[in-house]
């Protein structure tokens, strides 16, 4: 069975390949060439467009041109090609070589702005280190065209496209973990060490234990880096006098520890140790069970939730905890509130203030001072975009699918207020 000519387009759009040319024959069957480069061009409007002609087709030919259907068109036969078909294809490709900057092979993720599982799965990617587009269903014309192609109902989402066009449909994190050939479970029953959690100080432990020789595994429920790894901007950590981000540190350590040799798994969790003898068990979510001759918990933190009425059903759709830089670029032009008075919040406050219209710190404390380091509150200070609100607590939020708005009050004066919020 002979595929038709779109069908063919379609699926290098699919699997996000570059078109540079669309060489096409005025005269096929079903469909003329005019038609069909109108119809491509909405899928890859920066191909260059070729139509074959006879000298019948001349008009045809004049008439895409005009409607900018077409940027060129070649007379059959074309022989000798040396002299009639390769030079104009070799004039057209560099034009177009010209003005093409590679995409990124990125995963595409397919959702609304507020779907809580859009968010879990595009702040999984990027503590990931894995590049990724996310695509609004209510404003992309992309993820309309993507859903159409697939067959997928829009109440089916998230769906997340790999590079090789395959894809999944509301996948588990565990799911995105294997299609993306992270390493999910571990290679042996036995090692010489196993430290629950990878964050600065788990990462740490397998560098050390792994360059002494020993067998080690580090197993992650989420990210390596920990709550470091989240941060947009680490400036005093020991070794980079220019700063850094928490991804990137968290990159250098994993590279560090697995060219020693050490093996880590991710996204898995430990949910039972035990103690047999000179051993020590652990066992795994997915039911596998370790052993080892040493055992390191370096489980870190979790964020405290915030006990205010309403949190709970808006957290992932406007609500958020930790420094989110997934969540930066969604915010442009926008007012976003951070609770907090530390490092974390005002290293997010500082990340945001690039994108957001307004950012609004809202501090229990009378000042920063008491909490943050000074280089962060000097920063904060001289940032134009940047509102620190003292003596000040969340309250309440309020919305419906999505977070609409805050209500504060202000311990000093007891003034309370509600204010439109789409950011928490």
């Amino acid at each position: 069975m002979i595929k038709p000519a779109i069908v063919i387009v379609d699926a290098f759009s699919l699997r996000n390949e570059p078109v540079a040319l669309l060489l096409v024959d005025e005269q096929m069957p079903e469909m003329n060439g005019s038609e069909f480069l109108q119809e491509a061009r909405s899928l890859f409007p920066t191909a260059k467009r070729i139509l074959l002609i006879t000298y019948t087709d001349t008009h045809a030919a004049i008439q895409a041109i005009n409607t900018g259907c077409i940027d060129y068109y070649l007379m059959k036969p074309w022989d000798p090609p040396e002299e009639r078909l390769y030079p104009p294809l070799d004039d057209v490709l560099a034009d177009w070589l010209a003005s093409y900057h590679p995409p990124l092979a990125a995963v595409r993720v397919i959702d609304n702005r507020w779907s809580p599982r859009r968010h879990e799965i595009g702040d999984f990617l990027a503590r990931n280190q894995v590049p990724y587009s996310w695509l609004d269903i209510e404003k992309s014309k992309e993820a309309t065209h993507l859903l159409d192609q697939l067959g997928i109902d829009p109440r089916q989402l998230p769906v997340v496209i790999f590079p090789d066009g395959s894809y999944l449909v509301n996948p588990t994190l565990l799911q995105i973990a294997e299609k993306i050939n992270l390493k999910t479970h571990a290679e042996k029953p036995f090692y010489d060490l196993i430290v629950i959690g990878s964050g600065p100080a788990g990462l740490a432990a397998g560098v050390y234990g792994a360059s002494e020789g020993l067998c080690t595994l580090l197993v992650e429920q989420e990210a390596p880096g920990g709550q470091a790894g989240t941060s947009s901007r680490i400036e005093n950590y020991l070794g980079f006098p220019a700063g850094v981000s928490g991804g990137e540190l968290a990159r250098r350590a994993v590279t560090q520890a697995e060219r020693f040799g050490a093996e880590i798994v991710t996204p898995q969790q430990a949910v039972r140790v035990k103690v047999d003898g000179q051993y020590r068990g652990v066992e795994l979510a997915d039911g596998s069970e370790l052993r080892c001759y040493a055992l390191l918990l370096a489980c870190g933190v979790t964020y405290r939730r915030l006990d205010v009425p309403g949190i709970d059903a808006l957290t992932g759709a406007g609500v958020y905890y930790g420094s989110s830089i997934a969540e930066a670029m969604s915010c442009s032009n926008e007012q976003v509130y951070i609770v907090g008075g530390a490092n974390s919040a005002g290293q997010a406050a500082i990340y945001f203030a690039r994108y957001a219209r307004q950012v609004t710190m809202l501090v229990r404390d009378e000042s920063l001072s008491k909490d943050m380091s000074k280089y962060l509150v000097d920063r904060i200070e001289h940032t134009d975009n940047i509102e620190v609100k003292t003596c000040t607590r969340v309250v309440a939020v309020h919305g419906k699918s999505h977070l609409e708005s805050i209500t504060i009050v202000n311990d000093k004066t007891h003034e309370e207020q509600t204010l439109p919020a789409t950011s928490l």
